[in-house]
């Protein structure tokens, strides 16, 4: 039937464009986190300058998804698969957002020192992209199970981020010198765990598409 071809096809567009979006923002948070590791500025601005794809692939869904849904009169889970891509594009944006803050924080810090060599924050953003992978793995394979594990993660998360905190806040306490710095990475631990919490939106996003109803996992 033409008409169940043209909304399938529409359907598996959303499905690849998702699936680009999560892969960018994967590498997104790696290379901001690297360059922040490292101080390598060259590599923080190629954060800043690949963020652009990202707006343009989520208004690309958008674009696809309202004329998905003006043309094909989707219903029940053909329907909510429409709006959880449009949801889970949102996220995704958003977490690229928070990964370009990372590369910014890496930019202020040109021609400083670390205070510390940074441990907690990789493994935070290490388990964030682990994060991204399996919410976009759960969507494409509707699987709950998946995606609730983002709720653990999650957790894990915002224990270490409570870790970094107080290392920072100790080196703080002991050197008024570092406050600027330590101040600097407090915040890139927050943008780190803010896309734990969208990673966590779309496993809700998941359970939604597969079950009709939207759990709270945060």
């Amino acid at each position: 039937m033409v008409v169940r071809k043209e909304l399938d096809d529409g359907l598996k567009q959303i499905q690849d464009w998702l699936g680009e979006m999560g892969g960018r923002v994967e590498r997104a948070l790696r290379e901001s986190m690297t360059a922040l590791t490292n101080l390598d500025m060259n590599l923080a601005r190629k954060v800043l300058a690949d963020d652009l794809r990202l707006n343009q692939i989520e208004e690309q869904i958008d674009e696809a998804a309202a004329r998905l849904i003006a043309t094909q009169q989707p219903v029940a889970k053909d329907l909510r698969r429409i709006l959880a891509g449009i949801t889970i594009a949102s996220d995704l944006e958003r977490m690229g957002d928070l990964s370009v803050d990372v590369a910014k924080a890496a930019i202020r810090l040109e021609g400083q020192q670390l205070v510390k060599p940074l441990i907690d924050l990789p493994r935070m953003a290490d388990i964030v992209r682990g994060m991204i992978a399996e919410s976009i793995r759960a969507y494409n394979e509707e699987n709950v199970d998946l995606a609730l594990k983002m709720a653990k993660d999650d957790d894990e998360v915002d224990a270490l981020c409570g870790t970094v905190f107080r290392d920072l806040a100790a080196i703080m306490a002991g050197d008024s010198g570092t406050i600027g710095q330590a101040m600097l990475l407090s915040f890139t631990a927050r943008y780190i765990e803010r896309i734990a919490d969208h990673a966590t939106n779309i496993g809700e996003s998941v359970v939604y598409l597969a079950t009709g109803k939207r759990p709270e996992l945060n």
